[in-house]
């Protein structure tokens, strides 16, 4: 039985009681960063026709967009909006071209569908993630009404990126292929041109060179003409087949992995990962059997009366004991926090310096969003089950 089927089959049979948190693997602050994407989005909005019309490229006039290189050259145009931030020159290995007439050099990269052409530009690999850029091009449709959102610490940063919906499924050499879990950052072109990256985090670690496959299934878009809906999420989808096959190569200079092996309580603190974008925590908690209780025993009997309990703990299955995990820099930096499974947690570097980190891993959420919220210095800290100074250069 697949994770994604017993997510559903759990969902239906035991819904409200069991939230997404114990169903799914623990996500990373899923509801807090959702709920400060949603206030930001009105208020991104308001400030998108200005951003993007003075840093688009030719955002006012399509003929001059058309008549500048921009495939190739994806990640010089969006590394300073996105959330994975940094200079990508030279590391990032250029799949496709474009010439100032706008032909490409290769369309090995590329596919079209229910009209929209998708084409892989560059691609970086840092053998934990994948981060791909790619050229978004539709003649029915206009991108000018995507809003922004914040990709920054603080909206004072006024660093904000668009964003753009994929549906389908990605694998690296065959193995078994990953639902698409984020959406594509980056900055509208002009009307009919969107330019972004996506990142994906492999399941293992990658040791040397690759195949990415994608599987592209369905794109979307949100318009800030329809902020007063409940619901704006992809209010433009097209339901297609876009399918591409490139190469990667793993890049291992610049990537550092500090092993550390500490206990505290539950949790250990196997090692930490920094390349040039991102910081990887890597953690080790127990694994927890879900408690069978009359009302679960219930709600699963109702769905299958011959069930025994036996099938019951299988269903119900274990899952591991959830832990926060925030870092900050030498200066008291507190690196941008990604989501968190099982045994991960993801931060982007956005270009600060990394000499020293300073890790804390709280089993409560409560405390760790407290400390989130009030800084290194907070009173919180006392409270983290394990604290680690890590020495990175």
């Amino acid at each position: 039985m697949t994770d994604e089927k017993l997510d559903q089959i759990l969902k239906k049979a035991l819904a409200p009681e069991i939230s997404d948190t114990e169903i799914q693997v623990c996500t990373r602050r899923k509801n807090h960063m959702n709920k400060l994407r949603n206030i930001k989005k009105i208020s991104a909005a308001a400030i998108a026709a200005s951003v993007i019309g003075i840093g688009g490229l030719g955002y006012f006039h399509p003929v001059l967009a058309a008549k500048i290189p921009l495939i190739g050259k994806i990640f010089e145009k969006v590394e300073d909006r996105i959330t994975y931030s940094g200079d990508f020159t030279d590391k990032e290995t250029v799949l496709t071209k474009e010439n100032s007439a706008g032909n490409l050099d290769s369309q090995n990269y590329s596919a079209s569908d229910s009209g929209i052409k998708l084409t892989a530009s560059e691609v970086y690999c840092d053998g934990y993630s994948i981060f791909l850029t790619v050229n978004i091009e539709a003649e029915d449709a206009d991108f000018t009404h995507i809003p922004e959102h914040y990709t920054g610490m603080s909206t004072t940063e006024n660093k904000t990126a668009a964003g753009f919906y994929i549906g389908g499924t990605w694998s690296v050499d065959g193995n078994t292929p990953e639902r698409f879990k984020n959406t594509f950052e980056g900055q509208v072109i002009d009307k009919h041109t969107f330019a972004g990256m996506l990142k994906m985090d492999l399941t293992q670690k990658a040791a040397d060179s690759g195949e990415l496959r994608l599987n592209v299934n369905g794109l979307g878009y949100d318009d800030d003409r329809m902020t007063d809906n409940e619901d704006i999420s992809a209010s433009h989808w097209t339901d297609g087949n876009w399918k591409i096959v490139l190469p990667f190569e793993v890049k291992k200079t610049e990537v550092k992995t500090v092993e550390v092996g500490e206990k505290k309580g539950n949790i250990t603190l196997d090692n930490v990962v920094v390349s040039p974008y991102q910081v990887l925590v890597h953690t080790t908690t127990p694994k927890m059997q879900r408690e069978l209780t009359q009302e679960r025993r219930e709600k699963l009997l109702s769905k299958d009366p011959d069930m025994t309990d036996a099938q019951m703990f299988e269903l119900l299955g274990s899952s591991y004991e959830p832990c926060y995990t925030i870092c900050f820099n030498q200066d008291g930096e507190r690196l941008y926090p990604d989501m968190e499974v099982a045994g991960r947690a993801g931060f982007a570097v956005q270009g600060k310096e990394i000499k020293t980190l300073y890790v804390f891993i709280f089993d409560s959420f409560d405390d760790c969003i407290q400390m989130e919220e009030e800084g290194m210095n907070s009173s919180a800290a006392d409270k983290a089950v394990l604290v680690k100074e890590i020495q990175v250069a």
